[in-house]
């Protein structure tokens, strides 16, 4: 199916606030807080993956087969744009996320990551991370060139990670998988699984880089010890917030610092998927704990901050994790730099929420990732 303009029926879900169980930190009260309503943007998108933020109120969606769509302001979904380069289609791999340059208005720039085949000849993949202009009808990417590839590329098709952020002075952070059977590689400084790095709009490593010096480790590297984050932000804080999936339990919250080793697959709250122990235990000298953690997973995907106040004060500076396996939207209060309270919404909506983000308008936007995915917004009310 393709993709269809903009419903004019409202499903409301009710947004219940329930404690979960086997949680870091304090016991989670039941606060209450205001209904909300889910609203159809756009509906038939293939396995979307993320949503930016365009001008006069329209999108541009990647879909993991490899295609970017433009949903314009009444919900009506573009063709696929041209000049996408060819994605390594398969498993968690495709066209994965996008963003804005700060700067769009006036270079109409973009970035965007995707699963990178190898040169013919050869075989594998890896995540890489290209810049493009929007074309002026918005129908083409044009000056597209990738600015950043992992190394080495592998014969995987799993744990691309895959999130891109942009500081205010315009750098970029790039969330990178370890690419699941190359899971110990993410404590070595000699490659770029189960890293963060951190480079210009140029793709050139940051002067500042903790590891531009170390001759036995890549200058882009910003941290490491990750196993598959795919979820990030800018924090009101200016600082980088990310989550990583976990094995079977353990999906973890970070604020990533430049040079710190996150553990993983060292130290984990999961264990292997059926049973078993992973690493040394939960804890380890030299080895940051993450900010908060869930068990059982919750397959988080997509992130964002509350920073208006669409949805009234008690959600204002709120973090929202989006969840693949319960079809969930996690609201985290936040206070003196931990979680203190965290509400499950969305309870029923039956779709695997790949993900979140906050609009220029102040609204919350959220993809569905399925064969026949939606972009929705997160209404106030029902």
């Amino acid at each position: 199916m393709r993709p269809t303009s903009l419903s004019t029926v409202w499903t409301a879900v009710t947004a219940n606030a329930v404690a979960l169980a086997a949680l870091s930190g304090p016991a989670i009260a039941q606060d209450a807080h205001p209904e909300v309503s889910l609203r159809p943007v756009a509906t038939g998108l293939v396995h979307p993956w993320a949503v930016a933020f365009l001008p006069g109120g329209q999108f541009l969606v990647t879909e993991r087969p490899g295609t970017l769509r433009v949903v314009d302001a009444n919900g009506q979904v573009s063709a696929p744009l041209a000049g996408v380069p060819r994605v390594a289609a398969g498993g968690q791999g495709g066209l994965l996320d996008v963003v804005t340059d700060l700067r769009f208005d006036s270079t109409r720039r973009i970035y965007f990551c995707f699963s990178e085949p190898a040169v013919a000849g050869a075989s594998g993949s890896s995540t890489a991370l290209a810049r493009a202009t929007l074309a002026a009808d918005a129908r083409s990417l044009l000056d597209v060139q990738v600015i950043f590839s992992q190394r080495p590329k592998v014969n995987s098709q799993l744990h691309f990670g895959c999130r891109i952020v942009q500081s205010a002075d315009g750098n970029l952070w790039l969330t990178l998988g370890e690419r699941y059977h190359r899971m110990d590689d993410a404590q070595k400084l000699d490659n770029h699984h189960g890293k963060i790095v951190r480079i210009t709009p140029d793709g050139a490593p940051v002067a500042d880089n903790p590891f531009v010096k170390q001759a036995d480790a890549l200058p882009e590297i910003w941290s490491y010890g990750h196993r598959n984050p795919q979820g990030a932000t800018l924090g009101p804080d200016g600082k980088l917030w990310m989550h990583e999936h976990g094995p079977q339990g353990g999906d973890e919250i970070n604020v990533p610092q430049p040079g710190r080793n996150y553990g993983w697959p060292v130290i984990t709250y999961g264990v292997k998927y059926g049973g078993g122990k992973i690493g040394e235990g939960i804890a380890k000298h030299g080895m940051e704990q993450p900010l908060h953690y869930w068990v059982p997973s919750i397959a988080p995907s997509g992130m964002t901050f509350v920073t208006g106040l669409r949805y009234g004060t008690a959600w204002q500076g709120s973090l929202l994790v989006g969840s693949l396996k319960f079809g969930t939207v996690h609201r985290l209060e936040l206070a003196g730099g931990k979680v203190v309270r965290e509400h499950k919404l969305l309870e029923g909506m039956g779709g695997r929420i790949r993900d979140v983000r906050q609009g220029p308008d102040g609204f919350i936007y959220l993809l569905t990732d399925s064969r026949d995915g939606k972009l929705l917004r997160l209404q106030p009310g029902n």
